[in-house]
């Protein structure tokens, strides 16, 4: 006669960086769960206690002290079920990364992170010492290995665990999103499970945490290969799964069932779930999907989590804060939301009634301050400076002072309301500095910071698809910034459709000036463009944060010197 399934209970859950009480009790809170379930184990993802990353906070020993704390406060409530959990554990080598098993009361095992991860957004190895030995614990008759998120992208850690004996491996992530990321970690546990025969649950965390956002989607691979999704992208929530042994000793992972946790109801975000499947349209961008709830995600955790009260920012009736406004809208609801309508000689009539239809149609608060006199007194002040120039909307300093003026006001509405200024600039203007610093640059988050300007259309089409939200007049017309008369962005730039190919070449995949010129681009474009980057940087350092949705994104990602002599990049 064969034994009951041992159930396990994976939580992807959404913790907040240094909220070390409050990540205690969510792990207690999702453990009691499990147990009513049946649930022998419990699973939660990496550095879960602290939230992720947690940085220089991992300097300080009180914050490992206080960590501690709560390990030992878990452990005397856990009774009756193992608990499984990614902390920090100073140790004499150094601190660790680690994979706790909390059982009857204290740390029955503890694994340290082999592969530390200095790449990219991770800088891992200035905090952490590295593991070298497996660690195989045994729940009800089940050898479970335990590694922690970069361990998995490398055969050497699950291999250690095979030999061990472990039948299954546990992976406990904090793995940030980017576009494509999770093919490549399928790919990935598909190898180590091929390499050693063990299946592979893959548990990852889910959530904003300044300008990284994770996207859950745990899923498990049996030993036969196949990848099985068990909680989906962008929602807390816990997966049980039942483990048995078939009638050759293999092992049989079924999954039973999963509790999501809605924050609030929103078909766009959580239309992956039964109930609001069905009264989905067919999706017909999944990756303008999934991009979407990335910075859906991003805008939410990053307002909620900082405490604050809403977000305001300019609507200009252009492309840029259109999409800002409906993604907002979709992130926290009309009521968070507060528009500011700017106007200027310049701004044509059809932007204010653009304006207008869109925040009508989101239902948001809206507003216009017109900046004529500010820009006016800016001017009579600077007479003496500037003696010998009269008026001309052409000249930078004219078109700056426009843009300062707005950044001015903006900034004192949300000193005055609470509400966090969002910064509506794309990343193919933030690369080549087509933004004004202290003007349409001033702000506290910048959701579209990452997001090239040909994502941001088509995301605004995508967006529109699922219900109005956008002007398709926004969509259609050329963009501008509308700083000068008839002004178009084409005018000071090359078309998008070649500006943004070869940002993505130069920015995101390091690529050389000679190589995006043999791959077709013309030679005096590609070293005007990679020009514009190099002499931006110093505009990029001062710009606020924004949601990392693609592989290269500007800030963590990409360290460049603001004052360098080398020249051969643009040769």
């Amino acid at each position: 006669m064969s034994s009951p399934p041992m159930r396990v209970a994976l939580v992807q859950m959404n913790p907040v960086v240094g909220a070390l009480g409050r990540n205690a009790r969510m792990i207690l809170d999702a453990t009691e769960r499990a147990r009513a379930r049946g649930a022998a184990l419990v699973v939660c993802p990496e550095l879960a206690i602290t939230g992720y990353p947690p940085e220089d906070l991992l300097l300080r020993p009180r914050f490992l002290a206080d960590a501690a704390a709560e390990i030992e406060w878990l452990a005397v409530r856990v009774q009756g079920i193992d608990l499984i959990l990614g902390a920090p554990v100073a140790t004499p080598e150094g601190v660790i990364n680690a994979a706790l098993l909390l059982r009857e009361g204290r740390v029955q095992a503890q694994y340290a992170k082999h592969k530390l991860p200095n790449y990219s957004v991770f800088d891992e190895q200035r905090y952490f010492h590295h593991g070298t030995d497996a660690s195989v614990i045994e729940v009800a008759g089940l050898r479970i290995g335990l590694t922690v998120c970069e361990d998995i992208w490398r055969p050497e850690p699950a291999a250690l665990a095979a030999e061990a004996g472990a039948e299954l491996i546990l992976n406990l992530n904090a793995s940030p999103y980017h576009r494509g990321k999770a093919s490549e970690r399928e790919t990935v546990v598909r190898e180590r499970v091929c390499e050693t025969g063990c299946a592979v649950i893959y548990l990852n965390m889910v959530g904003g945490q300044d300008e990284l956002v994770f996207d859950g989607r745990t899923f498990m691979v049996a030993a036969d290969g196949v990848a099985q999704p068990l909680l989906p992208a962008w929602i807390a929530g816990i997966a049980f799964v039942d483990v048995e042994r078939g009638a050759n000793a293999a092992l049989c992972l079924r999954e039973a069932d999963a509790e999501l946790e809605h924050p609030r109801p929103d078909s766009l975000l959580w239309g992956d779930d039964e109930e609001g499947a069905a009264a989905e349209p067919a999706v017909s961008d999944p990756e303008a999907l999934d991009m979407y709830r990335a910075l859906m995600v991003g805008i939410r955790d990053y307002v909620r989590k900082n405490g604050f009260s809403g977000v305001l920012f300019g609507l200009s009736g252009g492309i840029d804060s259109s999409l800002t406004a409906a993604l907002a809208v979709d992130a926290l609801g009309p009521d968070a939301v507060e528009a500011v309508m700017m106007p200027y000689r310049y701004t044509a009539s059809m932007s204010i009634e653009d304006a207008r239809q869109q925040a009508a149609l989101l239902g948001i608060d809206y507003r216009e301050l017109a900046i004529e006199p500010m820009v006016e007194a800016f001017r009579a002040g600077l007479v003496e400076a500037f003696p010998d120039q009269s008026s001309n909307p052409d000249d930078l300093t004219e078109q700056n002072l426009q843009a300062r003026c707005r950044g001015v006001l903006l900034m004192a509405l949300s000193n005055r309301t609470g509400r966090l200024l969002l910064a509506t600039g794309n990343k193919s203007e933030m690369a080549v500095g087509y933004a004004t610093l202290y003007g349409d640059m001033a702000g506290g988050f910048a959701p579209l910071k990452d997001l090239g300007k040909l994502w941001v259309y088509r995301l605004s089409r995508y967006r529109n698809q699922r219900g109005p939200a956008i002007p398709e007049r926004v969509i259609e017309r050329p963009p501008s910034a509308e700083l000068a008369p008839d002004q178009r962005d084409e005018d000071s730039l090359p078309p998008y459709e070649i500006l943004d190919a070869i940002l993505e070449r130069f920015v995101e995949r390091d690529e050389s000036f000679s190589r995006i010129v043999d791959a077709g681009y013309d030679e005096t474009v590609v070293r005007r463009v990679i020009g514009l980057v190099l002499r931006n940087e110093y505009k990029r350092r001062q710009a606020p944060p924004g949601v990392r949705v693609t592989p290269r994104a500007f800030g963590k990602d990409r360290r460049y010197p603001i004052t360098s002599g080398y020249g051969r990049l643009l040769r």
